[in-house]
């Protein structure tokens, strides 16, 4: 099956958990077709993971060490191995920058795969991490949940479903264990739940799972930066918006101090030349007439 075809058939997944009002894409006749998106991604409340077809998988194999190291790890994105997710993991790993024991949901058979890859012996689990254990899952108690949604913003594979101030709720197929939203919670309203007894590290987590959870973290991701993006655009626009208004306030400003010295200045002529005709009347009054002599002038004291 092609990329595309394969595209085709994982939006056609999509649009089964859409509002049948909604129509997520539209073909137009052709052989390959035009994809229409006619509904935002971001109302779509969980993505579509499921592991394709066998024929529809990428059968290249991964070019780089970090990529194939990736692929050992069970993806639960737990950051117990110290770093921010498997993918980080893997890197460090295959820059020398971190061991081969620290992931404790890969248990011992993680370490022996990974021991594999990088062609170094097989060593302990490295307790400092946490220690092999059966597969939990997160359960919140209904009865004590607040709405917070610091759980939602934890879980890195989108397994939480819920809105502020309303109840949150767990999908268990969906959730791998990770721990990361217990401690964020203020009421203390999340417990694990164990539910492979008796099966630790990959026997108690398969690689379908795996696969799946990677996608659901790499989707997550995804929209997060898009989400920063759009977030980043606006503050932008706004800024740009706001500086468009004060050059505005600034060049009417300007104007209206042009007009105003313009104004001054013709105020100032007109009571100059009031001046200059005020001094002009003195000099007329106080010149004697032709004929008649000069008025004598008065003492101040006036006697």
């Amino acid at each position: 099956m092609s990329r595309t075809a394969f595209l085709f058939s994982h939006l056609a997944r999509i649009r089964l958990l859409l509002p049948s009002p909604y129509s997520l894409f539209h073909l137009k006749a052709g052989a390959l077709g035009t994809i229409i998106l006619s509904f935002p991604l971001k109302f779509i409340v969980q993505p579509v993971a499921s592991k394709p077809p066998n024929d529809a998988v990428d059968t290249d194999p991964p070019t780089t060490l970090a990529q194939r190291l990736e692929d050992l790890l069970p993806q639960t994105q737990c950051t117990k191995c110290g770093f921010d997710g498997c993918r980080p993991y893997a890197q460090a790993l295959a820059a020398g920058h971190a061991g081969i024991n620290q992931c404790p949901p890969g248990g011992q058979e993680g370490v022996v795969r990974l021991a594999r890859q990088m062609g170094q012996p097989v060593i302990p689990l490295n307790p400092v991490h946490g220690q092999e254990r059966p597969r939990p899952v997160a359960r919140i108690d209904e009865t004590r949940c607040i709405g917070c949604t610091l759980c939602i913003q934890a879980c890195p594979v989108d397994a939480i479903l819920g809105a502020a101030k309303q109840m949150h709720v767990i999908l268990p197929q969906l959730c791998t264990g990770c721990d990361l939203c217990v401690a964020p919670c203020p009421v203390d309203c999340i417990d694990m739940v164990v539910v492979t007894p008796g099966r630790t590290g990959w026997a108690a987590w398969s690689q379908t799972q795996a696969d799946d959870a990677r996608a659901r973290h790499d989707f997550r991701a995804m929209r997060l930066r898009q989400e920063r993006e759009a977030h980043d655009a606006r503050l932008a626009a706004k800024a740009a918006a706001r500086q468009r208004v004060t050059d505005t306030h600034v060049h009417a400003s300007a104007a209206e101090h042009a007009e105003r010295t313009r104004k001054q200045t013709i105020i100032a002529a007109a009571i100059a030349r009031v001046e200059q005709q005020k001094d002009a009347t003195q000099q007329e009054q106080s010149s004697p007439l032709p004929g008649f002599p000069a008025q004598p002038a008065l003492p101040e004291d006036g006697s």
